[in-house]
């Protein structure tokens, strides 16, 4: 039995080998010399295009492997459907079926995405009006598509494709969607966890199952990359709580069968927890332990915390480079104790070894000149590595505000050990902009604004900028020109023209306006890193144009010294900004200090004006803000302080709960003048608007404010203050900084102008 099973192998594989020689003997042609070439079946593609990917030209001998090669090379230009390659004698036929080109690119039912944006998606692929039809690119798109909505917490997307062929071979692709319903979470739950409580655990996640405000945070739509960074979050919440051996086990998102509700499970395991008995170093640390040693944020007799060794492991590597080592490592081994929960910080240190700058090479700057950069630099070549200078660098750099990303790489140098090359990569952004815009506050009303600015012009690094308001109260056009690095030390200089025209706001009454004209010349001096001192001077005119209800004051004035009154007025300021962010900043502290100082001209006098704010974390959510304004004024030469030099409060920006400006001296006519001393203290506490998560573009918060105006001859006084207490919501919509605010005045006085609900768009603190 066994031998005739054998045999039957046998004679079937015989057979099959004589077939394949008679197949290959059929195919088989005998080299020979091409004397002509033919093209068959082509519609659109031009006969250069085969010719060219042919391996062989006429007069030049045919085989079969340049044959092979003639059919991989033609299906590679991915044009056709279907090579074949014909012998007629000592000619060669080549015969193809052109793949359809696509006419159009079409979706049905899709809102979630806009079309245009779709198909720009499409082209990138290659499947876009012109290109040969390839069902395998239709595919990938659709499953793209797919993607891209389950990204939006749409599951029950359906997708179908449809091919129709029109006239000369060519299709129209049409993807009709269904898009469905959002899914949504429907909960989250954590299991193993015995020291948080599971809400304060869900209160650190950004995704939740949903609140009133949903529509706009979307905090409720699954996303795995936000999922993601909740883990991150919860690893780090027990992690700098001592639970050194936290582990997430594994974690369990289900989805409805109807595809509409999406539910978490998170299993954890929290360990016990630990606390630091004692922290050592070793290794080599260049005999400065000591040094080191003030650098170590770990504490002895806390709970461990994995945030302070990631510190302090970065403070150890970067006061390294500060030596010139490059390559050092830093590693923190704990020595863990599970009977007493105790655990021992090794800090094992090998700075490896020393490092020159060999070079500094900068890339991705396409308009902005390299000295643009360069001069930013405060490592330079053919010096020690000094991690502190690079990392200045990278941020005065990345301050210019030319750049999307700025980054840094380091490179060894090919047989040179001890040297390494710098290179700064940087990804440009537009840096002109052209805008139109209106802004409406409760004081002013509409304000429309123009404004044309070019930031790198020419790719000098130069500013240039032109500025329009047209408020009815406050009309502006600024022209102004920076030149940052007007001298290789860095010293700016900055040019400024304007014209401004103020007028009493609606609720003063009165018609009279105060026009002012000048120029300014200020020079940026860097003190420091941090520190840059301004001085300059410039020259201004104000008119006093009379109308209905001016106030006696400017009257007073315009006879003692002219309605036309001409300032030569002497510059100093000072600032310093290191906020998180301009817009929503959550912690850091902004100074500025401003002076002018008219020592020529009809008006002479000293104004003064300092602003300090400050912000403090109080956790994720919560931020104290404290803001605090003080401006002084006087006259010199024994004349008074100008009155159009007055400082004003009331309203957003200063004491909210009261009129705009309304604060302070009034007038014989009962209109408000300011004066020349001002001080403001505002004081809040901001929180993610309720059912918002912790999205920081809409938050609401709770305020005391506390400030007043007073005159030359006045002292600023407790007594005199105005005080006012309130809540307000701030949202950064897509016109601008918005905030709403509802004061209630608790300390007012006789004849104060109330206003309880107040709004502006384009204002900060």
């Amino acid at each position: 039995m066994k031998k005739h099973n054998h045999g039957i192998r046998l004679r079937t594989l015989t057979t099959v080998l004589a077939l394949a020689f008679v197949a290959n003997t059929a195919w088989a042609v005998d080299p020979f010399t091409v004397r002509d070439i033919r093209v068959e079946g082509l519609q659109r593609v031009e006969p250069g295009t085969i010719f060219a990917s042919l391996p062989f030209r006429v007069g030049e001998r045919y085989t079969d492997e340049r044959a092979s090669a003639a059919i991989r090379s033609l299906f590679a230009l991915g044009l056709f459907k279907d090579v074949r390659l014909e012998v007629n004698g000592d000619v060669l036929v080549v015969i193809v079926e052109e793949r359809p080109t696509v006419a159009d690119v079409d979706f049905v039912g899709s809102r979630e995405f806009d079309k245009e944006v779709l198909k720009k998606a499409l082209r990138d692929i290659g499947l876009t009006d012109g290109r040969p039809y390839d069902q395998a690119l239709a595919d990938r798109a659709e499953q793209e598509l797919k993607r891209q909505y389950i990204n939006r917490s749409l599951y029950g997307a359906e997708i179908i494709t449809t091919v129709t062929p029109i006239e000369r071979n060519r299709v129209n692709l049409t993807f009709t969607v269904t898009e469905g319903d959002v899914a949504r979470i429907k909960e989250i739950k954590v299991v193993g966890n015995q020291a948080f409580s599971t809400s304060t655990l869900q209160g650190l996640f950004d995704l939740d199952t949903g609140g009133w405000l949903s529509w706009y945070t979307k905090s409720n739509q699954y996303s795995r990359a936000k999922l993601n960074a909740d883990l991150e979050t919860l690893r780090s919440y027990y992690l700098t709580r001592g639970f050194l051996e936290f582990r997430v086990d594994s974690t369990q998102v289900a989805i409805s069968p109807d595809k509409q509700d999406i539910s978490i499970t998170l299993n954890i395991t929290e360990g016990a927890r630990f606390v630091v008995s004692s922290v050592k170093l070793e290794g080599n640390y260049l005999d400065r332990e000591d040094e080191f040693k003030s650098l170590v944020a770990i504490r002895a007799g806390e709970a461990y915390n994995a945030d302070q060794v990631t510190q302090t492991t970065k403070a150890f590597v970067d006061y390294f480079g500060n030596f010139g080592f490059a390559f050092a490592q830093v590693e923190a081994r704990p020595v863990i104790d599970r009977v007493n929960n105790r655990v021992e910080i090794a800090l094992l240190a090998s700075p490896s070894r020393r490092a020159y700058v060999r070079r500094i090479n900068v890339a991705g700057n396409n308009r902005t000149r390299d000295e643009v950069v360069r001069r930013e630099f405060r490592q330079f070549e053919s010096a020690w590595y000094d991690a502190d200078k690079i990392r200045l660098s990278r941020d005065r750099v990345d301050r210019l505000g030319y750049f999307r990303e700025v980054n840094i790489e380091t490179s060894d140098v090919p047989g040179a050990p001890d040297q390494i090359d710098l290179n700064i990569i940087v990804v440009e952004k537009p840096t002109g902009s052209l805008q139109l815009g209106a802004s409406l506050s409760s004081s002013e009303k509409l304000a429309l604004s123009f404004s044309i600015k070019q930031e790198n012009v020419f790719g000098s690094g130069n500013y240039l900028g032109v500025e329009v308001n047209t408020s009815k109260y406050n009309r502006n056009i600024v022209l102004n020109t920076v030149d940052p690095y007007f001298t290789k030390d860095g010293v700016s200089r900055s040019i400024d023209l304007y014209h401004r025209t103020s007028k009493p706001l609606q609720d003063q009454g009165g018609n009279y306006q105060v026009v002012t004209q000048g120029v300014g010349l200020r020079f940026g001096i860097p003190f420091t890193e941090n520190d840059t001192v301004y001085i300059g001077g410039g020259a201004e005119r104000t008119t006093i144009k009379t109308g209905t209800s001016i106030p006696a004051a400017y009257l007073s004035y315009a006879d003692q010294f002219g309605y036309t009154s001409s300032s030569f007025p002497l510059t100093l300021g000072w600032s310093r900004d290191d906020r998180d962010s301009a817009l929503a900043p959550t912690r850091g502290r902004y100074q500025r200090l401003a002076t002018d100082l008219g020592i020529a001209g009809d008006a002479r006098f000293v104004r003064a004006n300092y602003q300090f704010q400050q912000y403090v974390p109080l956790n994720k959510q919560f931020t104290v803000a404290l803001n605090t304004e003080i401006g002084w004024g006087k006259g010199l030469s024994g004349r008074p302080f100008p009155v159009f030099k007055n400082f004003y409060a009331g309203g957003i920006g200063s004491v909210r709960g009261f009129d705009q400006g309304t604060l302070g001296p009034r007038d014989v006519t009962g209109s408000s003048i300011g004066g020349p001393r001002k001080f403001v203290l505002n004081g809040e506490v901001i929180a993610p608007f309720p059912g918002a998560g912790n999205d920081r573009t809409l938050r609401v918060f709770g305020f005391v404010d506390v400030g007043n105006v007073y005159g030359e001859n006045e002292k600023i006084s407790a007594k005199d203050m105005r005080a006012s207490v309130g809540v307000g919501l701030s949202w950064i919509s897509p016109v601008g900084p918005l905030r709403l605010v509802y004061a209630n005045p608790v300390r007012k006085f006789a004849g104060d102008k109330i206003q309880k609900l107040q709004f502006q768009i384009g204002t900060s603190f």
